[in-house]
């Protein structure tokens, strides 16, 4: 199987010739059939990689109703109660189903846990009522006083900038996204002034270089969001006015320069070998590039980019599903994954969370690595230094450069152990039905990846951290012809 669990016969046998204690039973034992449970052996990593595919297939986050507008026409979304496999239990219940002699045809019930929504359909369903549809009823006039200008917000900008949160105690709560919203008005309250520009880092030959903000005059977008919001609910006077005054800049020069983004402090390259994923790395890359994690910010990569689908402009690549090399919308961001873990590793930055392949590829250095999977594996990594970290990324379609850039604090050192208590994979044969992809499997160990921190100027250890990673034995595949049809044709009738 390529769960790794297999009919152990000579211990089965042992188990039959052993004799029962009970003189009558063993007596009785030679007159009638006596029952042997079977003995299983399981590879216990190999099987914990077939239990975290299906874990992808079932595991996924409440998903509260909301509401969405395509374009201006807004619905309501459907929630749907989050669930998760549960591990443990998945593994004993396959156990026990070989060990009952449980048909295999039959389905195995696996345990899962239910997690519950907060914001019900009812509840989107009374704001799209009361405040959206409204809402999108007509646009909204800005004035100021004094001016014989005036900006409209259109239908568009605010559909565009209208944002849904659920609140815990089963609200869902409306507001107005000051960016969306200045994106969506464009240059429109240009006529009262000036916008703001943000202060900006540049790159260059490995130099970083903050390029100043200017700040604006006329309506600050944060402003007019919050005099926008009671009035979308009107069906007349749908009017603002808006105080003209400065509009400073959301990232000011001083606050780009206090972030301490001056030098590199970690870099890791990985090839790219298949154009498909390279195009998906291509397109995850650019999404990060340039994005500034701030000191005591967490970044999440699922969070950060949401869904890789093809909206969002993935495509199908290469990936292993239940120990299969085969294809999916956005397979190959676990390379990138991989080459930001790196970066995070070198940088010495704390690692909140990552996940090993279950198996091992051997383009990435062994035990420091990661995979990732939307919605149910993440990459999570904390800036848990004093000063700003400024994401680059550089793609070509051979290579994924991830850059940091901040204030070095540590020498990085990464000792990796021998590779030990390795392991046989097991040989698992398929019809050759067209579908069948023989692959020819690897060896299973573990290894352990030392992080030594030391000190800049003196090169003395300051402190270390292992990283224990085990790997499944990838499973041999082998295509064989499909079974022969046994079932004797049918007498032909005879007059």
């Amino acid at each position: 199987m390529t769960a790794g669990i297999s009919l152990d016969v000579d211990a089965t046998i042992d188990a039959a010739d052993d004799q029962p204690l009970n003189p009558w039973t063993r007596l009785t034992s030679f007159f009638r059939d006596r029952e042997v449970e079977p003995t299983f052996t399981g590879e216990e990593t190999a099987l914990a990689a077939q239990i975290d595919t299906l874990a992808q297939q079932v595991d996924r986050a409440p998903v509260d109703a909301s509401i969405v507008i395509e374009g201006t026409t807004p619905t309501v979304t459907e929630p749907a109660d989050g669930r998760s496999l549960d591990r443990e239990g998945a593994a004993e219940a396959v156990f026990d189903a070989l060990q009952t002699g449980a048909d295999p045809a039959t389905p195995i019930e696996l345990p899962v846990d239910v997690t519950p929504v907060n914001v019900d359909a009812a509840e989107a369903q009374r704001v799209l009522d009361e405040t959206v549809t409204p809402a999108l009823s007509a646009p909204v006039s800005v004035v100021v006083e004094g001016k014989p200008d005036t900006a409209e917000v259109s239908v568009a900008a605010i559909a565009a900038s209208l944002t849904f949160t659920p609140q815990e105690d089963g609200v869902l709560a409306v507001g107005i996204d000051p960016a969306k919203l200045e994106a969506a008005l464009g240059d429109e309250l240009d006529v009262f002034g000036s916008g703001a520009r943000d202060a900006r880092f540049e790159i260059s030959g490995g130099a970083v270089t903050v390029v100043p903000s200017v700040d604006g005059t006329g309506v600050a977008p944060a402003t007019l969001a919050e005099q926008l919001l009671p009035v979308l609910t009107r069906t007349e006077d749908r009017t603002v006015t808006a105080t003209l005054g400065p509009v400073p800049a959301d990232l000011t020069t001083e606050e780009a320069q206090a972030l301490g983004i001056k030098e590199e402090i970690g870099s890791f390259t990985t090839n790219i070998g298949n154009p498909n994923s390279g195009e998906n790395i291509r397109v995850v890359a650019a999404e990060v590039d340039g994005h500034v994690v701030l000191p005591g910010e967490t970044f999440s990569l699922n969070g950060f980019t949401g869904p890789r689908g093809t909206a969002q402009g993935y495509v199908e690549a290469g990936v292993i599903n239940n120990g299969e090399f085969t294809t999916a919308v956005g397979g190959g961001i676990s390379q990138f994954a991989t080459t930001m873990f790196n970066a995070v590793f070198f940088s010495g930055l704390e690692d909140v969370f990552h996940k090993p392949h279950s198996y091992y590829i051997s383009r990435y250095p062994a035990g420091r690595e990661a995979t990732v999977y939307y919605d149910s594996i993440d990459l999570v990594w904390k800036n848990d230094s004093d000063t700003g970290v400024y994401i680059d990324t550089t793609w070509t379609p051979g290579t994924i450069t991830v850059t940091f850039y901040g204030t070095k604090r540590y020498e990085i050192q990464s000792i990796s152990s021998d590779r030990y208590n390795h392991r046989s994979p097991v040989v698992q044969e398929k019809p050759d039905d067209g579908n069948c992809s023989p692959q020819g499997g690897s060896t299973g160990f573990d290894i352990t990846v030392t992080r030594v921190f030391r000190d800049l100027a003196s090169g003395a250890e300051v402190k270390r951290e292992e990283f224990y990673t085990r790997y499944a034995a990838e499973p041999i595949i082998r295509c064989v012809p499909p079974a022969a049809d046994t079932t004797p044709p049918a007498e032909t009738p005879t007059d």
